[in-house]
């Protein structure tokens, strides 16, 4: 068995944080913008292309995750650190899905197309409906900053393991 993940699981792993960071950096940056401008908009349309891509990059993910089977913890971990482990990764996916699909449902739900990369439109998840749309927002924010700390959460486990425990749980993403 490998001790690194593969080099596509580890390059998709890379590319969807980056996504992530980007999208929830806008997504602060538009939310705190005052009043309708054009730069607001294009910000807001950035902040939707990056969440389809997270939805395909973390579907992708999924898939080769499923299909490739990941280097084992290191033996010294303690069963309640695997356990916390793979509860993590387990929140982590059905966030990263959960929350780009919540953005999509809340222009859905304000009648706000979602063109991606300004080139194929994609179907609304629901018909227009002020009454749920604020509903649906304050979800998708409660998810996107529940996202952002557990990512952080796990990033502060992965250097644990590397500066405290000295033991390969980092090297094996880098």
């Amino acid at each position: 068995m490998s001790v690194k993940y593969t080099l596509p699981a580890r390059a998709l792993h890379w590319l969807t944080a980056l996504a992530i960071i980007a999208a929830f950096a806008l997504g602060i940056t538009t939310d705190n913008m005052e009043g309708f401008s054009m730069q607001k908009l294009k910000l807001i349309n950035y902040h939707k292309w990056i969440g389809i891509a997270v939805l395909l990059l973390v579907a992708l993910r999924l898939l080769w995750r499923l299909s490739h089977r990941p280097p084992e913890l290191p033996a010294n971990m303690a069963s309640w650190e695997k356990q916390v482990a793979h509860l993590t990764h387990i929140v982590l996916y059905v966030l990263m899905f959960a929350v780009p699909l919540g953005g999509w449902l809340y222009s859905s739900a304000k009648g706000y197309p979602v063109v991606w990369l300004g080139l194929v439109q994609l179907p609304d998840l629901m018909a227009k409906n002020e009454d749920v749309a604020g509903l649906i927002k304050f979800g998708h924010k409660i998810g996107a900053w529940t996202l952002i700390g557990l990512a952080l959460a796990h990033a502060a486990a992965a250097l644990k393991h590397h500066f405290i425990q000295r033991d390969d749980v980092l090297k094996r993403m880098l």
